[in-house]
């Protein structure tokens, strides 16, 4: 049986329970409707948090929203569908929190929605960057090579190649946030996979 049909509720109506195990099925018809309303303004937070890179240069050339924008405008002009244009937005929003590991951030906010080739160009592209610039900070410049014969070598050397590498160009064209807006709207509309997937459809089963 699915959770029935979201209910009225008084504002700021709470569960019961103390422990989850306690949880009742009442509970849930508080909550699931506030769980909806959640997943549907995570776009507004996205583009919150990628607003935080703005004016944040790191000692880079241009301050890291920039950059994001760059990449996103290249893979944009270069035809790239909807979803790997988003990939190449969101790939550094991890900078703020991720400070040892970025790209891990990106990939989590990214796994609902895009498909499996994508997130492992998004989660391993801090290493393969690191081809171009490791060398000059005492680590290993062909730690990427440990992934060589993975079926998404390529396409992560090629986005490192012709979306990452070259975005950092004051001079280049960077289109504002607002023209992606509307991908990343789209994209994160509904999930592709999550165990939730289902239950935020109003499809789900007794317990979760």
């Amino acid at each position: 049986m699915g959770f029935p049909p979201p209910l009225e509720t008084a504002l700021n109506a709470r569960a019961t329970f103390t422990r989850m195990e306690d949880s009742t099925r009442e509970d849930w018809a508080v909550i699931l409707p506030e769980a909806l309303q959640m997943a549907r303004t995570l776009p507004d937070r996205v583009l919150a948090h990628l607003q935080l890179l703005d004016g944040d240069f790191g000692g880079f050339p241009i301050d890291r929203l920039s950059h994001c924008r760059q990449s996103a405008t290249l893979a944009l002009r270069d035809g790239r569908d909807e979803e790997y244009v988003v990939c190449a937005l969101l790939h550094d929003i991890g900078d703020t929190l991720g400070s040892y590991n970025h790209p891990d951030i990106a990939a989590a906010i990214l796994k609902p929605f895009v498909s499996e080739a994508n997130l492992w160009m998004v989660q391993h592209h801090g290493i393969f960057q690191g081809h171009n610039f490791f060398h000059h900070i005492g680590l290993d410049r062909d730690m990427r090579e440990q992934f060589r014969g993975h079926p998404h070598f390529e396409r992560t050397a090629e986005f490192i190649e012709r979306y990452d590498n070259p975005a950092f160009d004051p001079a280049a064209e960077m289109l504002p946030l607002s023209e992606f807006e509307p991908l990343l709207r789209r994209v994160m509309a509904a999930p592709k996979q999550s165990v939730y997937k289902a239950a935020m459809a109003g499809e789900g089963k007794d317990g979760c």
